[in-house]
This record gives C-alpha cells, sequence and structure tokens, in this order.
C-alpha cells in the first residue's frame, strides 16, 4: 500500500531532477553543496523505486482474474501451517476503538515516514554502512514487486474486516492511485524488518530498540487491519533475507578478494626488499620452521602490517648502523 500521492510518471520525473540535480552538485568545490548533491542522488534512488512499485500495481491491476482465488489458496495454506488464523487475530482488537483507529493511522502514514527517516539518519550518522543497507532494501523493494506482478487479494477482500472503511480512515478512498491487489508478499513488512533490524545492529543507542519494535508492531497492524496474510509477510522476509545475503556475500567477497591481492603484493615487495628475513618470517607463519617471531614476541600472531613495521625498522637500524660505521675513523 502506498502513503504518497505520484504516479509513476511523476516518480522517474522526479528521479530525473534529484539525479541530474545531485550530479552536478557532485563536481562543486562546495563540500555543503557536494554534501546535498549525494543526498539528491540517495533520494532520486527512493524515487526510482516508488515509480516501479506504482507500475507494479499499475501492471497486476490489468490481470485480477485469479486474484480472489489466490487469497483464499493462500487462507487455505496458513490452515496447515502454525500461525494464529488473520480472523481471530483480528476479532481480538475490533472492540477497542482507539486501538483500532490507531492501528489504521500507523499502516497509512508510518510505512513510508520510518523509512526515509531511517535512510536520512544512516545517511547522516553511520554513511559506511549506508550503502550495503540502502542495497538491501533496493533489491528487496525489486524482488517484492516482481512477485506482485501475480495479483493477489487482501484478506479484507475474502471475508475479514475492512477497518480502514469501517472507521472512515481508508487509504483507498482517497483518490490516490494505489493498487490494492498487490498483497503478497508485503513490502510494509519487508521495509519494517529491514529498518528492526539494522537499527538494532548499527545503532549503539540504547534506543535502537525501537527499530524491532517498529517491525513487531508493523507486521501486528498489517494482520490487524485485514491488508495483509500472515505468509505476505513470511515471504517478504524471505526475500529480504535472500537479498541480504547476496549482498553483503558479495561484498564480502570483493573485500577479500581485494585485500588478498593487496596481501600478495606486500609479500612481493617484502621479498624484493627484505630478503632472507621475509622469507624465515613466511616459513615460521607455516610452521615449516620453529624461528623466533620477528616482533621478539611469544604472545599472539602479528598482522601484516606489525611484520612489515618490524622489517622496516630493521632495516633502518642496519641502514643507519652502515652509516656510522662508514663515518668512523680509520683506527
Amino acid at each position: 500500500m502506498h502513503t504518497v500521492g505520484l504516479t509513476w510518471q511523476h516518480s522517474g520525473e522526479l528521479a530525473t531532477v534529484l539525479a541530474v540535480g545531485g550530479a552536478v552538485a557532485a563536481v562543486s568545490a562546495n563540500r555543503a553543496v557536494r554534501a546535498v548533491g549525494a543526498f539528491a542522488r540517495e533520494t532520486a534512488v527512493i524515487a526510482v523505486l516508488y515509480g516501479l512499485w506504482q507500475l507494479a500495481g499499475a501492471l497486476s491491476v490489468t490481470g485480477t482474474d485469479g486474484a480472489l482465488r489466490r487469497a483464499r489458496w493462500i487462507e487455505h495454506v496458513e490452515s496447515y501451517l502454525p500461525l494464529p488464523s488473520e480472523r481471530s487475530t483480528q476479532r481480538a482488537f475490533l472492540g477497542h476503538r482507539l486501538v483500532m483507529e490507531a492501528a489504521n493511522l500507523y499502516y497509512a502514514a508510518m510505512h513510508m515516514t520510518v523509512m526515509l527517516t531511517f535512510l536520512v539518519w544512516l545517511f547522516v550518522r553511520h554513511r559506511a554502512q549506508y550503502r550495503p543497507v540502502r542495497q538491501v532494501m533496493a533489491w528487496t523493494t525489486l524482488g517484492c514487486l516482481l512477485v506482485q506482478l501475480l495479483p493477489v487479494a487482501p484478506p479484507r477482500m475474502v471475508g475479514l474486516v475492512d477497518t480502514g472503511l469501517l472507521y472512515n480512515e481508508s487509504v483507498y478512498s482517497n483518490g490516490l492511485p494505489i493498487d490494492q491487489l498487490s498483497a503478497m508478499p508485503s513490502v510494509h513488512v519487508a521495509w519494517a524488518v529491514i529498518v528492526g533490524y539494522y537499527a538494532w545492529r548499527i545503532s549503539p543507542s540504547r534506543w535502537r530498540y525501537l527499530g524491532p519494535a517498529h517491525a513487531v508492531l508493523t507486521i501486528l497492524v498489517v494482520v490487524v487491519t485485514g491488508n495483509h496474510w500472515w505468509l505476505d509477510g513470511i515471504v517478504a522476509v524471505v526475500i529480504l533475507t535472500g537479498c541480504a545475503w547476496g549482498v553483503f556475500g558479495v561484498r564480502a567477497a570483493w573485500h577479500a578478494a581485494v585485500a588478498g591481492s593487496d596481501v600478495s603484493r606486500f609479500r612481493v615487495g617484502a621479498r624484493l626488499r627484505f630478503g632472507p628475513a621475509y622469507e624465515l618470517h613466511a616459513l615460521a607463519r607455516e610452521g615449516e620452521q620453529d624461528v623466533p617471531r620477528l616482533g621478539g614476541d611469544t604472545g599472539e600472531p602479528q598482522s601484516e602490517r606489525e611484520v612489515r613495521r618490524d622489517l622496516e625498522i630493521r632495516e633502518l637500524e642496519r641502514e643507519g648502523t652502515d652509516e656510522r660505521q662508514a663515518f668512523q675513523p680509520y683506527g
């Protein structure tokens, strides 16, 4: 469900303007302007994802035959799983008007708001983690969009109460171009879990628990309001998990390859510069000879940086000794 009244065409236009503006700002000599440009480019990515979301909804609406049948099939499959019934879960809250009105408001307002706030916080406070998390979010959203091309009706269309209509809070009655048949999988749940998990992992603050709380609350809200099945959220989390493994797995492999290349270049240079001393150390590390450590330390193994430092100190000491001997008067 979308809460911003932009068509996919308008989203594309907005993304183009932001991307061009960000590219122009990137070449500025002013640091503040470059920072604004970077933020504009990242906002353009979000606009593109939103536009694709709208486009996927429009395409899925063109083939609504079977959406209700698929929804009933999901409900039937869930009856064999150890999951609580959406109907019984909703009935537990329907008698509490204030709770239901708050749930409707949370569903409509917090989905996009919390994700944008999270991305801004990550971009400003934890820039090193921003790019991989944004990649996970982008790939997860695209994965969900591909599945949503197959229309599936939400529970409120097959027997559950539409709490938005019940309390005159439905976002589907305000004229926004919103697709109502893209229930599977739930992007609401996917984004909430992204915020919850990475806020908890990245932030050192005690307030990081607000992230997981938002994820749990969102999962409950989308079911209580009749907008998603439990399986909608489960499939979304599966897609998210696969995308996260893919993004961080590729990054880890790339960093390992780069680190291995750096170590190889260091070893070649060390052999050329330090000769037998480095060979002795290499053999000791491989367990082929039992020799004293280059740092004179019998504790923890040394890193490559420490080895390089010790070798350079020894080389400088040797060069200094040679220079002193060269300037000593003959006896």
